[in-house]
This record gives structure tokens, sequence and C-alpha cells, in this order.
């Protein structure tokens, strides 16, 4: 089970990003190996927005039916999740860490994910998770 930040989902739909290529390989990678993709509502949510800010809707409506047909699946947030995002965004207020990347943090922790896929290094180097030593930044 591989959990997603914000940056490679926006990446794969913004065509001239830089990561563009990256996140498609990636993406296609994982699930011809048949792994799950986790996105939590968080990410959902911020992702959505800036697809729609830099494509429009029609790409927002395409990046919402990925889930649909089963390209990447929501995860669950629970109330203990909510505690955890509110102590890592205190902890790392200086980054600052933000609530979609606490909440990757948070969910990857209670369901001992250790890969997550993201292009955020500043971020994911620096926090660390309570169920293993770092986590394994794809790609």
């Amino acid at each position: 089970m591989i959990i997603c930040d914000t940056t490679p989902l926006v990446a794969a739909a913004v065509r001239n990003d830089r990561n563009n290529a990256a996140s498609r390989v990636l993406f296609e990678r994982l699930r011809a190996r048949g792994q799950l993709l986790l996105v939590p509502p968080t990410v959902l949510a911020e992702a959505g927005y800036l697809i729609d800010k830099y494509l429009g809707a029609d790409a927002e409506v395409e990046f919402l039916n990925s889930f649909t047909n089963g390209e990447f699946e929501l995860a669950e947030m629970v109330d203990d999740d909510m505690t955890r995002i509110a102590e890592l965004c205190e902890k790392y207020r200086d980054l600052p860490l933000g609530v979609p990347a606490a909440s990757v943090v948070a969910i990857a922790e209670r369901l001992k994910i250790k890969d997550v896929a993201t292009f955020d290094r500043k971020h994911f180097s620096v926090v660390r998770p309570a169920h293993c030593r770092a986590f394994n930044l794809l790609p």
C-alpha cells in the first residue's frame, strides 16, 4: 500500500509540470504491480483545487473520475488522525507542515505505510514518522 501526497497527483495532470513524466511512470508502474494507491481526503481536496485552478473544471472531473474507476482509493480518516494532524502541525510549525501533508503522515502511521508518493522532499524528509525511521519517498 502506498499513500499519495498532492504533488504527484497534480504533476500527473499538468502536462507542462516538470514532474509530469515521472508521476505518470510511477503511477503506471504501481498500478501494474497491483499496488493500492491511497489518497487522504485533504489531499484530494487540495489536488482537486489545484487541478481546477491550473487546468479547469474538465480536468478536475477527470481527476475525480480516477477515484471512481479504481486508479486511486480515498483513505478513511478517523478521529485519532485529527489529533495526530494537530500534533504534527504544532511540532513542525516552522516548516510549516500543513494539514494535507500532516494527514498523509497521520494516516501512514495508523496504517503502518512506509511508502509515500511525493515530490515534496522538503517536508517528508524532515518529518519523523512514529512507525518507522523514515518514509520511503517515491519516485
